[in-house]
């Protein structure tokens, strides 16, 4: 089967489409037929090398997190799902290789009627991550919280997310991107220079909690919140944990831990309030792109180019 990787740092060129045996179902796993799966960011730093002092890589290494196909495979142990239905879902985090033809489930839900498979192969780790940091800052009804990055393939997520909650949402984007924010609940404001002013008159009686997407501002989110615990970084910042800021990643401790910390505890469980979101028309998860599978390169470079609205994924 064909599946993207890369062997090498190095820019986007490094990406290529190989063939490679194909992986089966195991206990408690399910394999799917992809029709879709997202291009993670996180990896296009992996790729760069330039967290290669942080992430451990044995090459070559198949790019891909979260997918959505047809399920022709179920792993014994496994309940609820059968071949033939629709899904979405990821991989595991040591294992990834969605962007293929087929990959294997780690977790895993129906696929929403309302999303298209290229909504659908983006969703996972979006929505994975957004419930992971909201999560850890206990986000609910009646708090006031920035998404830094908020037009972005978690930010879009994770504003959407918070709004569910009942709570008030900032987010920073370019301004040709504030009407989209809106329309997603977001009460929008630029990035850069004079933040922190821009922020506190859109949030007078203050701010309860940073989800940083985007990385660079860390002094700045800091000093909105008043408190670096209640700003949580997802952006590779390595400042981060100098500045008392936590850095929300979902591998292994054992893989990254001399680094970064011990990972979060993956929060699955936000597939199945993103299958209740959507069923209820108050989740979308926009698509800045979609690539066929063999145009990896171009989508990691549109991915680099830090101007794509929402997620990139790859198709089958």
């Amino acid at each position: 089967m064909r599946a993207v990787q890369f062997s090498e740092y190095g820019p986007a060129g490094v990406m290529h489409v190989a063939e490679v045996e194909e992986p089966h179902a195991g206990p408690g796993t399910i394999r799917i037929a992809v029709r879709a799966s997202g291009l993670s960011t996180g990896e296009t730093s992996i790729r760069s090398g330039r967290m290669r002092d942080v992430v451990p890589v044995t090459f070559p290494y198949r790019t891909g997190f979260d997918a959505a196909g047809v399920v022709d495979e179920v792993g014994d142990d496994v309940t609820g799902v059968g071949v033939g239905d629709e899904v979405f879902g990821m991989t595991a985090t040591t294992a990834r290789g969605a962007n293929a033809d087929h990959t294997v489930l780690v977790a895993w839900a129906p696929k929403p009627a309302a999303w298209s498979w290229e909504e659908a192969g983006g969703a996972a780790g979006s929505v994975e991550t957004a419930t992971r940091v909201l999560d850890r800052l206990a986000v609910g009804a009646g708090h006031t919280v920035l998404v830094q990055g908020a037009a972005g393939g978690v930010g879009t997520v994770a504003v959407q997310f918070a709004v569910a909650r009942g709570a008030t949402v900032i987010g920073t984007a370019g301004e040709h991107n504030h009407d989209f924010l809106r329309s997603l609940g977001s009460k929008p404001t630029t990035y850069g220079a004079g933040l922190v002013e821009r922020v506190r008159a859109l949030a007078p009686g203050g701010v309860d909690a940073v989800f940083d997407c985007a990385g660079g501002a860390l002094p700045d989110l800091i000093a909105i919140t008043g408190n670096p615990a209640r700003v949580v970084t997802i952006a590779p910042d390595l400042t981060a944990a100098a500045l008392g800021v936590h850095l929300s990643h979902g591998v292994p401790a054992g893989d990254t831990a001399a680094a970064v910390g011990a990972a979060d505890p993956l929060a699955v469980h936000g597939l199945g309030i993103a299958v209740e979101l959507a069923g209820q028309g108050r989740l979308r998860v926009p698509v800045a792109a979609a690539f066929p599978l063999t145009e990896a390169t171009a989508a990691h470079e549109l991915s680099e180019s830090r101007h794509a609205r929402g997620k990139i994924v790859l198709v089958n």
